[in-house]
């Protein structure tokens, strides 16, 4: 049986809606105001929210924001509104509401759209990282300022990035509610049968994760495939993990698809060039998994996500993600100390000096085989850490201003940035 919260300052209203679900078969949740709506959506988690625009305490639309930037917008929600907040209400859709109700709600719309959203609460509502939780750095809202720009066009767009920096969340971005989505992980349907492939997703958005990885038949066939894209009013978005040209000038990559697919480029930065956003995604993802009750209840120490923001994490939002969880499931306590990060990067993320480092000299004086020690040791130490120099002194037993010497002495390069 399902559980739908309606959320409406009117008594009335509240009632009237209750005895008609009820009836229905749903079991029903009341909140006068916001503030019982959130608390309401804690304990009962209810499979669909119906939440009234004005309220006396907080605005639903207010309300609605606040659910997505805080990843618990897990739920479809229905907005309802009176004749003059219409538009309000459509652009809570933009936001991420399913639909709206006008005001008086008449009964066959409130019930089949009760259960279309019903219906598309499993497929629909699934918790990750979504682009507008991605970060509020001037690069990512730089990114999501130019989506918005090529948003209405049908024209093929070429994200460039990193292997899950986040160019899926651009493209599901760009996707229109209500319409067909493909993310092609066989790109072998592309040699086998385009026109299929077109049809099935009329009107709607085609994602290739990795064009760059495209053998010779599978690009002919999105070749082809692009051609058709106006006439099934179709969005092809492509994500490639390196630049196209130097496989086209070695053969590997079609010339006429290449300039096929360049009319739109963006790049995706990695998430080590927006790093300030990491202590929001890293609790984000905590947040989600813990509403979910993946994890008992967990919450970050400051120091710790500080580490998380200092680290470079090479495989970007994915590996953060994982790193997320498995602190989650591991650590001792409610709370994620630095020390659990500093165990999980030593597992993750192993010293690069210390695994590409030469073989120390041993035919030198001892002077020299000493500093050239003291150099990978130290080196060692500070990718260990990443970058925190606070921690690096800690963990090598000297004062800040006593290894800041001794690493000007050996020519070692450092930042100062994680005193704080």
């Amino acid at each position: 049986m399902s559980s739908i919260l309606v959320v409406d300052d009117e008594a009335g209203i509240r009632e009237l809606l209750s005895e008609i679900l009820q009836d229905e078969g749903y079991r029903v949740h009341l909140a006068e105001n916001a503030a019982e709506a959130r608390e309401s959506r804690h304990s009962l988690r209810p499979d669909l929210v119906l939440l009234d625009i004005w309220m006396p305490d907080t605005d639903g639309v207010t309300l609605l924001k606040e659910w997505k930037s805080h990843g618990l917008l897990t739920m479809p929600v229905v907005m309802m509104s009176g004749h003059g907040t219409i538009d309000t209400a459509v652009e809570a859709t933009k936001i991420g509401a399913l639909d709206f109700l006008e005001k008086p709600i008449t009964l066959q719309k409130l019930l089949s759209t009760v259960e279309r959203a019903l219906k598309r609460s499993e497929i629909q509502f699934v918790p990750g990282i979504d682009l507008a939780r991605l970060g509020r750095s001037p690069q990512i809202a730089e990114l999501k300022q130019r989506l918005t720009q090529v948003a209405h066009f049908k024209t093929p767009l070429l994200l460039l990035e990193e292997k899950g920096a986040g160019a899926e969340l651009c493209a599901r971005f760009l996707h229109q509610p209500d319409t067909p989505w493909l993310q092609l992980d066989d790109p072998g349907r592309l040699a086998e049968d385009t026109q299929r492939l077109t049809e099935e997703l009329r009107d709607g958005l085609l994602f290739i994760p990795a064009v760059d990885t495209l053998k010779r038949l599978e690009q002919k066939g999105l070749l082809l495939l692009l051609n058709k894209c106006d006439r099934y009013n179709l969005r092809v978005v492509c994500a490639a993990h390196r630049p196209l040209l130097p496989l086209v000038e070695s053969g590997v990559f079609d010339a006429d698809l290449l300039n096929q697919l360049s009319g739109i480029a963006l790049t995706v930065p990695p998430l080590r060039d927006h790093r300030e956003d990491i202590p929001e995604l890293a609790k984000a993802v905590l947040e989600q998994l813990v509403e979910n009750r993946l994890v008992p209840p967990r919450r970050f120490a400051m120091a710790a996500l500080n580490q998380l923001r200092n680290a470079d994490w090479p495989g970007n939002l994915p590996q953060l993600e994982n790193a997320v969880k498995t602190l989650a499931a591991t650590c001792l306590g409610e709370e994620i100390t630095v020390e659990d990060v500093d165990r999980l990067l030593a597992q993750e993320m192993p010293s690069v000096a210390a695994a590409e480092a030469p073989a120390l000299p041993l035919d030198v004086p001892l002077r020299e085989a000493r500093e050239a020690f003291e150099k990978v040791y130290f080196e060692h130490h500070i990718a260990l850490a990443g970058g925190n120099m606070s921690r690096v002194a800690e963990r090598v037993g000297l004062e800040r201003t006593h290894l800041y010497r001794k690493l000007k002495q050996l020519g070692i390069k450092f930042s100062r940035r994680g005193e704080e």
